[in-house]
């Protein structure tokens, strides 16, 4: 779960992945949040436009039609590689899809079948159109699939999400088929590994002199207690509650995960019970000296 990225940090997320990017009349004021919530974000969803025609289909996108207002996405992915920002924040690009898939994406684990259309998808989802007939035969160039690859690891880059937050609009929605001509778990293959690889900042000239590095710490530092809030998804709460678990003090069901939780809370006062706290001292709440003592491994 996330909060939205700003027009300026979703600019400036998808041009450090080293995208191409064009902005697109007034698209960072141009959203549908009249017509409901937007956010909290759980992903990226991936269509195919069934036009052709970068131009033509940016337009198509940004307007909408008379059935369908636009904006119909956030950005259009062009056959060249280019990414086309039309709208930021909700768009008309997801509709109703099934809970349960928003459920796995959510949990970053496996999917299940799209069988329901019962949930807004508008409100959760970034949405990028990429400008193909989607006949199964218009070609998917590779610079449109990188293109593609990179606007969603940029994106969960930016949240801290995996690459199983990047989901086709197929998989969301009974009877859509689309993006056509590629598999989404190749893409996601894709994505996952450009989110092990550093990112390229092409937006940022580098440094004349840039600072020597320091060498990294023993242990994960103390984040704060404000990190540890409703909501908050990280790989250090994950390596957090593994500590716990090897400490004796795990109260998880299926063990631990990115999302900070009740379970997380739980097994966080065990562990300050176990220091010696008592009373409000231990209420689950990180501390410094509690979690200097835990000695989380890096992420």
């Amino acid at each position: 779960m996330a909060t939205p990225l700003t027009a300026a940090k979703l600019l400036e997320v998808l041009r450090d992945e080293g995208l191409k990017v064009v902005e697109h009349r007034s698209w960072r004021t141009h959203n549908r949040n009249h017509k409901g919530p937007w956010g909290p974000l759980h992903g990226v969803m991936i269509h195919h436009t069934v036009t052709s025609g970068t131009e033509s289909s940016v337009e198509l996108c940004y307007n909408g039609h008379s059935a369908l207002p636009g904006p119909l996405c956030h950005g259009v992915i062009a056959k060249d590689g280019s990414v086309h920002l039309v709208g930021n924040g909700r768009a008309n690009h997801a509709g109703l899809g099934d809970d349960e898939v928003l459920r796995a994406v959510i949990a970053e684990s496996a999917l299940p079948a799209d069988n329901e259309a019962n949930t807004d998808g508008n409100q959760h989802f970034y949405g990028f159109e990429a400008v193909n007939l989607g006949d199964g035969e218009d070609p998917w160039p590779a610079a449109q699939l990188e293109a593609i690859e990179k606007a969603a690891a940029a994106i969960c880059r930016a949240h801290g999400w995996s690459h199983r937050s990047v989901i086709g609009h197929k998989e969301w929605q009974p009877g859509k088929v689309d993006p056509r001509g590629f598999t989404m778990e190749s893409m996601r293959e894709r994505v996952k590994d450009r989110l092990a690889a550093v990112p390229t900042t092409p937006s940022r000239p580098p440094a004349q002199k840039p600072p020597k590095p320091k060498p990294p710490a023993a242990h994960e530092p103390f984040p704060g207690a404000a990190f540890f809030a409703a909501g908050r998804r990280s790989a250090i709460i994950t390596a957090m509650g593994r500590r716990l678990v090897a400490e004796g003090c795990g109260r998880y069901e299926v063990g631990p995960g990115p999302a900070w939780s009740d379970a997380d809370r739980a097994s966080y006062a065990a562990w300050q019970r176990k220091l010696g706290y008592t009373g409000s001292a231990a209420d689950g709440t990180p501390g410094r000296t509690s979690w200097d003592k835990l000695k989380v491994p890096n992420v």
